[in-house]
């Protein structure tokens, strides 16, 4: 009777020690949720690396301003998203159009912007122009919208110094070599600076993809015409 009793009560001590059902439901439903919340913020950059990892683009890819222009030798090819006014970054697969004169304090009009490409911010040189040409795909209100507007740039940390950026102006090509690459605060603004001595590009994102903690920025410079 003794050990009939001894087990009824540890069994009594070990059911009472275990989550009520109720509860235990609730915060499994809530660690799913946590997960479907992560995997719906970073899945862009899931593939974008597995896609990266697995089949490399082309970086010595050509790159066309249309499907008809003879300029490929034979060789792999990008044909520019529009040709009047564009970026591609044939190291990363970038491929956009370039949506000009965008102010980058104003959220409603740079969000806007960054559904339909790149935001060259207003007051910044253009393509082949002495001055910086600074270029940005980042952003949003929130970590969800995020995803929607960073997804040219979400491999811009795969840039390094001597990789060929092309920026397409009024049907004409602009080659740019990477010379810096860094990552700074999200309140730093001194490289939107329009002012440069040279032709160069700044390309801005945010950091790490999927966030707005810190500023992603890898700036070039235009190559001599050959």
């Amino acid at each position: 009777m003794d050990l009939e009793k001894g087990t009824h009560n540890l069994i009594t001590r070990i059911t009472q020690a275990q989550p009520r059902p109720a509860f235990f439901r609730l915060g499994i439903g809530f660690v799913g949720l946590s997960l479907v919340l992560l995997l719906a913020i970073f899945y862009p950059n899931i593939v974008n690396e597995l896609k990266y990892r697995l089949s490399p683009p082309k970086a010595d890819a050509e790159v066309k301003l249309t499907p008809s222009d003879p300029q490929n030798n034979g060789n792999d090819y990008i044909v520019a998203a529009d040709p009047y006014l564009s970026i591609v970054v044939p190291k990363i697969g970038a491929n956009a159009r370039i949506i000009q004169d965008v102010n980058p304090l104003d959220s409603k009009s740079y969000q806007k912007a960054l559904t339909q490409g790149v935001a060259h911010a207003r007051g910044t040189a253009l393509p082949g122009q002495v001055g910086n040409v600074f270029l940005f795909a980042h952003s949003s209100d929130n970590f969800i919208n995020a995803n929607r507007y960073n997804s040219v740039f979400y491999l811009l940390n795969k840039m390094e110094k001597g990789d060929k950026i092309y920026l397409i102006f009024n049907r004409r090509k602009f080659v740019y070599s990477v010379t810096e690459t860094k990552i700074v605060s999200a309140e730093e603004i001194s490289y939107m600076d329009p002012e440069s001595e040279t032709a160069k590009v700044t390309l801005m994102t945010c950091w790490p993809a999927g966030t707005t903690l810190r500023r992603l920025v890898v700036v070039a410079e235009i190559a001599p015409t050959e």
